[in-house]
Order: C-alpha cells, then sequence, then structure tokens
C-alpha cells in the first residue's frame, strides 16, 4: 500500500477516535455541568437544554453552510475528514453513549475539568491530522492558515466568548458562563499540547566574539544545527556574527550553560516558537 494511502487510513482513524473523545467528554461530563463550551457545539447544547433537541443532530445542521464554505476555501480531503468527524460524533453522542453511559453528576468543577482536559484532547487529535470536527473549528482553521503564528488553542478560546455570554441567560446562571471559561481554557491548552506537543521549542539568538567556538560546541555537544548570520551593531555600526538555533525547551538550559561558559560576556535571546519543523524535530511531512 502507498504511503498516501496509510497516511489517509491514519488520518480516517485519529479523526474517529479523537471525535470519539470529544463526544465522551461533553455526554459525560460537560451537558450535565450545564455549560455551553462555545462553538456551534455549544448552541447545539443550549437547544437541547430548552427544547430536548438531539445534540448530534443539531450539530451536523448547523454545520451544513460551514462545510460548503471550507470546501471552496481549503479543500476536499479537509471537509471529508469534517464530515466523518461530524458524522461520527452525532452517531457517538446521540446514539452510542446513551446506550453505555449514565452522564457524571458529581462535583462540578471536577467535571468541567475532566471535560475540558478530554475535549481538548479529542479536538487536538482530529486538528493534528489535519482535520475538524467542525463549527468554528473551520473558521478557526481558515484564520491559522493566514495567520500560523496564532495557535489554534488561542483561536478556539477567543471564538467562544460570545457563546457563553448567551449561555448566561439560557442557564440562567453566571456560573454556566464561568465554568464554560474553565472547560474551554482546559480545552485550549490541551488542544496545543497535542497539535504541537514534543515540537514546541526556543529560538536562540547569541551575539559573542567567540561565535565559532559556540557554534562547534552545540553542534557537538547538543546535536543541534547552528546557522551564522551577518549583522550589525545599530549603535556601534561594527559588523558582527549572530547565531541562530532551535532547540528543544528541555535543552535550552543546557544551551546556555554552554553558552556562558565559553564568553561570559555573550548576549543571548531566547523565544518561545509554538512550533519547529524540520531535521531533528517534527517531519515536513506529517500534515
Amino acid at each position: 500500500m502507498k504511503k498516501s494511502s496509510v497516511t489517509f487510513f491514519l488520518d480516517i482513524f485519529f479523526t474517529i477516535l479523537g471525535t470519539g473523545i470529544y463526544a465522551f467528554s461533553l455526554y459525560y461530563f460537560v451537558e450535565p455541568s450545564k455549560v455551553a463550551p462555545g462553538g456551534i457545539t455549544g448552541i447545539a447544547l443550549m437547544l437541547n437544554h430548552i427544547f430536548q433537541w438531539p445534540v448530534g443532530l443539531l450539530t451536523v445542521a448547523f454545520n451544513l453552510p460551514l462545510i460548503a464554505v471550507g470546501y471552496r476555501k481549503i479543500g476536499k480531503f479537509f471537509i471529508l475528514k469534517t464530515t466523518i468527524s461530524l458524522l461520527s460524533f452525532t452517531l457517538i453522542f446521540d446514539f452510542l453513549l446513551p446506550l453505555f453511559l449514565t452522564p457524571y453528576e458529581g462535583e462540578r468543577l471536577i467535571s468541567c475539568l475532566f471535560g475540558g482536559v478530554l475535549n481538548g484532547i479529542g479536538i487536538g487529535t482530529v486538528f493534528s491530522r489535519s482535520g475538524s470536527t467542525g463549527g468554528t473549528d473551520i473558521i478557526n482553521k481558515l484564520l491559522n492558515r493566514k495567520y500560523p503564528q496564532f495557535p489554534l488553542g488561542r483561536l478556539v478560546l477567543f471564538s467562544d466568548f460570545v457563546i457563553i455570554g448567551i449561555s448566561v441567560l439560557v442557564y440562567g446562571s453566571i456560573e454556566s458562563a464561568l465554568y464554560a471559561i474553565v472547560v474551554i481554557f482546559a480545552s485550549s491548552q490541551l488542544i496545543d499540547v497535542v497539535v504541537y506537543g514534543g515540537d514546541r521549542g526556543k529560538i536562540i539568538y547569541i551575539f559573542s566574539d567567540s561565535y565559532r567556538d559556540i557554534a562547534d560546541l552545540v553542534i557537538q555537544r547538543i546535536g543541534r544545527g547552528v546557522s551564522i548570520i551577518r549583522s550589525e551593531g545599530g549603535y556601534s555600526g561594527k559588523e558582527r556574527k549572530m547565531l541562530l538555533c532551535a532547540v528543544r525547551k528541555n535543552e535550552y538550559h543546557r544551551l546556555k550553560r554552554l553558552v556562558f561558559s565559553v564568553d561570559p560576556r555573550a548576549f543571548m535571546v531566547a523565544a518561545d516558537s509554538s512550533e519547529v519543523t524540520g531535521k531533528g524535530f517534527k517531519s515536513s511531512d506529517n500534515d
């Protein structure tokens, strides 16, 4: 079987798996807590609370126009995976889970925390295979493509606050909004962990007259590549050499000690990177 076919079937498998985790988190933890954690699903949960309409079928109905937009803007494979996710969600949430599980009705805060964590793991699993659970996920995916500097979890977080405001009126309690924020915050953190995970790192800029010695030691002892870039001091006007290096977060302090052991007067800037792709990090063909 060709690699592309294997990748496609893995995409479908993880899309269904992630959707199942997502559906479980909503059915078992979130819905009994009377919170609407944003997006189309949040609207469906509120309508279910008022009219007892099926959450899964409502979610599919609301997503039809968004799927049409996504097909034009993103492509058929993304929409295929989104459609599979939506159908899986409806089947699991409306039909399968009620057969085997009674929703959790214990401590509300615990319910929202666990619901948010599982929610983020589920959505993140789907996102990691370049898929979507539909709804505002499609909009967030489009925004992430245009503005990749904004992590998906943050986009999801910002897109949900209007739904939270409406939930106060539907559930008649400010606590519903506060607990919804707990769910959304926990979910957004886990989405970024699952999507970016071990590919997060730090970008290091190093200015030192001993740049060559530092570069050699970074390559030999840490095993990371280093780029030597020409730069010019804004105040002195002198030409200098700058080192650029990407490392994982757990390698940062080791690199820092190495730099200052060579040159205590070195100037170093470290910036967080949500994702590093390439040799030694995530392969570029994982998306």
